[in-house]
Protein backbone atom coordinates (compact mmCIF):
# COMPACT_ATOMS: atom_id res chain seq x y z
CA UNK A 1 0.00 0.00 0.00
CA UNK A 2 1.25 3.07 -1.01
CA UNK A 3 0.08 6.68 0.62
CA UNK A 4 0.16 10.42 -0.63
CA UNK A 5 -0.98 13.10 1.36
CA UNK A 6 -1.75 16.29 0.03
CA UNK A 7 -4.17 19.69 0.63
CA UNK A 8 -1.60 21.27 2.31
CA UNK A 9 -0.25 25.23 2.69
CA UNK A 10 -0.90 28.25 4.04
CA UNK A 11 -4.02 30.02 5.13
CA UNK A 12 -5.12 32.51 8.11
CA UNK A 13 -6.31 31.45 11.66
CA UNK A 14 -9.83 31.19 11.31
CA UNK A 15 -9.51 29.57 7.48
CA UNK A 16 -10.34 26.22 6.27
CA UNK A 17 -8.42 23.64 4.45
CA UNK A 18 -8.86 19.85 2.56
CA UNK A 19 -6.28 16.99 2.99
CA UNK A 20 -6.41 13.89 0.84
CA UNK A 21 -5.11 10.98 1.01
CA UNK A 22 -5.03 8.93 -2.10
CA UNK A 23 -4.07 5.19 -1.48
CA UNK A 24 -3.13 2.43 -3.62
CA UNK A 25 -3.45 -1.18 -2.97
CA UNK A 26 -6.90 -3.43 -2.06
CA UNK A 27 -6.22 -3.99 1.45
CA UNK A 28 -7.18 -0.11 1.52
CA UNK A 29 -11.10 -0.58 1.64
CA UNK A 30 -10.50 -2.94 4.59
CA UNK A 31 -8.16 -1.08 6.93
CA UNK A 32 -8.79 2.14 9.14
CA UNK A 33 -7.29 5.81 7.87
CA UNK A 34 -5.77 7.77 10.31
CA UNK A 35 -4.27 11.07 10.25
CA UNK A 36 -1.42 12.31 12.70
CA UNK A 37 0.23 15.03 12.82
CA UNK A 38 3.69 16.76 13.81
CA UNK A 39 4.51 19.80 15.13
CA UNK A 40 8.37 21.72 15.12
CA UNK A 41 9.60 20.35 18.24
CA UNK A 42 6.93 17.78 19.15
CA UNK A 43 5.75 14.58 18.97
CA UNK A 44 3.83 13.09 16.60
CA UNK A 45 0.20 13.21 17.81
CA UNK A 46 -3.16 11.81 16.52
CA UNK A 47 -5.61 13.31 14.99
CA UNK A 48 -8.19 11.38 13.72
CA UNK A 49 -9.52 8.33 12.64
CA UNK A 50 -12.00 6.13 10.56
CA UNK A 51 -13.48 2.43 10.35
CA UNK A 52 -12.94 0.84 6.93
CA UNK A 53 -16.55 1.33 6.30
CA UNK A 54 -16.46 4.63 7.28
CA UNK A 55 -19.25 4.35 9.78
CA UNK A 56 -17.05 5.25 12.38
CA UNK A 57 -15.31 8.05 13.43
CA UNK A 58 -12.94 8.80 16.37
CA UNK A 59 -10.77 12.36 16.58
CA UNK A 60 -8.57 13.69 19.24
CA UNK A 61 -10.11 16.33 21.54
CA UNK A 62 -7.92 19.16 20.14
CA UNK A 63 -10.25 19.14 17.01
CA UNK A 64 -13.35 17.56 18.07
CA UNK A 65 -16.01 20.07 16.28
CA UNK A 66 -13.23 21.74 13.57
CA UNK A 67 -12.19 19.10 11.71
CA UNK A 68 -13.92 16.00 9.84
CA UNK A 69 -12.36 12.84 8.82
CA UNK A 70 -14.37 10.93 5.56
CA UNK A 71 -13.19 8.51 3.00
CA UNK A 72 -14.12 7.23 -0.46
CA UNK A 73 -13.34 4.02 -0.89
CA UNK A 74 -14.20 3.92 -4.76
CA UNK A 75 -11.40 6.57 -5.19
CA UNK A 76 -8.94 5.14 -2.58
CA UNK A 77 -9.25 8.54 -0.54
CA UNK A 78 -9.27 9.83 2.34
CA UNK A 79 -9.87 13.73 3.17
CA UNK A 80 -9.66 15.88 6.40
CA UNK A 81 -11.68 18.47 6.04
CA UNK A 82 -10.16 21.10 8.62
CA UNK A 83 -12.49 24.14 9.99
CA UNK A 84 -11.66 26.91 12.23
CA UNK A 85 -7.37 26.63 11.76
CA UNK A 86 -5.99 28.15 14.78
CA UNK A 87 -1.83 28.81 14.61
CA UNK A 88 -1.30 25.95 16.71
CA UNK A 89 -2.32 23.70 14.17
CA UNK A 90 0.88 24.23 11.78
CA UNK A 91 2.05 20.89 11.36
CA UNK A 92 3.18 18.46 9.09
CA UNK A 93 0.10 15.93 8.65
CA UNK A 94 0.61 12.48 7.71
CA UNK A 95 -2.18 10.16 7.01
CA UNK A 96 -1.62 5.92 7.41
CA UNK A 97 -3.50 2.87 7.52
CA UNK A 98 -3.58 -0.19 8.82
CA UNK A 99 -5.80 -2.91 10.74
CA UNK A 100 -6.07 -0.64 14.21
CA UNK A 101 -7.72 -2.97 15.98
CA UNK A 102 -6.26 -1.96 19.15
CA UNK A 103 -5.41 1.98 20.62
CA UNK A 104 -6.10 4.00 17.34
CA UNK A 105 -4.47 6.70 18.48
CA UNK A 106 -0.95 4.89 18.80
CA UNK A 107 0.98 5.07 15.68
CA UNK A 108 1.77 1.11 15.69
CA UNK A 109 -1.68 0.68 14.72
CA UNK A 110 -0.80 1.99 11.50
CA UNK A 111 1.22 0.00 8.86
CA UNK A 112 1.76 2.25 5.74
CA UNK A 113 2.08 6.01 6.27
CA UNK A 114 2.13 9.04 3.74
CA UNK A 115 4.74 11.06 3.62
CA UNK A 116 3.57 13.83 5.04
CA UNK A 117 1.90 17.53 4.11
CA UNK A 118 2.77 20.67 5.52
CA UNK A 119 0.22 23.01 6.91
CA UNK A 120 1.17 25.92 8.73
CA UNK A 121 -1.56 28.61 9.99
CA UNK A 122 -0.82 32.50 10.00
CA UNK A 123 -2.02 34.26 13.36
Amino acid sequence: VQLQASGGGLVQAGGSLRLSCAASGRTFRWYDMGWFRQAPGKEREFVADINWSGGSTSYADFVKGRFTISRDNVKNTVYLQMNSLKPEDTAVYYCATGPALGDITRESEYTYWGQGTQVTVSS
